[in-house]
């Protein structure tokens, strides 16, 4: 299957005023043409028949990811209902218009959409299967999303499960941090089929702005792993930079911001930038978290005999960064790991 580019839309003056990523014109970015007769976000639902015709979502996990795009999905005019471990984030999406259920069954069962975002795919297999699980108590006909970060594997597996349930699956995992999930203005990489995606596309189009079908079930895992070696790489050169900067007796604030108007500049510094120059490493994306997808990626390099020389010693930093305690920081925290190489005491 071919992959599915998204043609550019037409600025909207909501989304580029709300919207933009810090240090980008949200008019030069990709939007869709349906988007313009979409109701706009955070308005209260009309009694429009469109609205009533939108399908019922329920949502499992709502952590640093979870809680955000949920509410971008109420905001859009979808009745949620949600379920997760902690009592507050349940409140929190009651406050915001959802409905916050009692389990896992309870969530499911009426819904016509299941989207899930948990950390790791123990956690997907978890709350997909046995009696208490999604693919025992939602209906027939029902479409699951799984948003998570997990091994391509696992999505092909629980595709395969779903199928025998009756429920259709497509795998969605999503970058741009938790900043990217506030703004909705993610990038969603999907698998799976073409007519389910079709009838996902709107759904995903209140969480993100790139929106692509990247090929069968487990090929929008494939390339979240992918993104997470591209960024790991990312984030440890800018750290070495960083130190090299500051070493060198440079202004760091002024050699950043040079540096992110020409070749070097990137999303990651451009989000990381702040990160960096103040230490702040409170957790967008933890390094626990990117320790378990560069072990993905790695393990998916095996499998098909793709080299990854310099991944490889990233996934090594990233491994050993957590060893010493800094697993529950933010992965700008990579610079933490440069700097005791070089001799700081931190």
């Amino acid at each position: 299957m071919s992959p599915r580019a998204r043609p550019r839309r037409a600025p909207r003056t909501d989304r580029a005023t709300r919207r933009a990523a810090p240090g980008a014109d949200a008019a030069d970015a990709p939007r869709h043409p349906q988007t313009q007769q979409r109701r706009q976000r955070g308005t209260p639902m009309s009694n429009n028949p469109a609205d009533s015709a939108r399908p019922t979502v329920a949502w499992i996990g709502l952590g640093i990811m979870g809680s955000p795009m949920s509410e971008n999905l109420i905001k859009a005019g979808y009745e949620v209902t949600g379920y997760t471990l902690e009592p507050d984030k349940l409140e929190r999406l009651a406050a915001a218009g959802g409905t916050a259920a009692g389990s896992i069954a309870e969530a499911v069962r009426e819904a016509d959409v299941v989207i899930t975002m948990v950390p790791a795919s123990p956690h997907v297999e978890a709350i997909a299967y046995g009696p208490d699980g999604i693919l025992e108590n939602a209906k027939a006909g029902a479409l699951l999303i799984d948003m998570s970060s997990i091994t391509p594997q696992t999505s092909v597996d629980l595709a395969a499960a779903a199928k025998d349930k009756g429920i259709r699956v497509l795998d969605a995992p999503v970058s741009g941090g938790e900043a990217g999930a506030i703004e909705a203005v993610l990038s969603i990489m999907v698998g799976g089929e073409q007519a389910d995606f079709d009838e996902a596309e709107p759904i995903f189009e209140a969480l993100g702005r790139t929106i692509v079908l990247c090929g069968p079930h487990g090929s929008g895992q494939t390339v979240k792993a992918a993104n997470q070696l591209i960024v790991a790489v990312n984030i440890q050169a800018c750290a070495e930079a960083v130190v090299f900067l500051e070493k060198s007796g440079v202004d760091l604030r002024a050699a950043l911001d040079v540096l992110n108007g020409g070749l070097a500049g990137s999303t990651v510094l451009t989000r990381k930038k702040d990160n960096f120059l103040n230490r702040d490493f409170k957790p967008g994306f933890r390094i626990d978290l990117h320790h378990k997808d560069m072990g993905i990626v790695t393990d998916a390099a095996r499998n098909v005999g793709a080299a990854l020389p310099v991944g490889g010693m990233v996934a090594q930093l990233v491994a050993s960064l957590r060893a010493q305690g800094d697993g529950g920081l933010d992965h700008s925290a990579l610079l933490r790991s440069v700097e005791r190489l070089s001799g700081a005491q931190v």
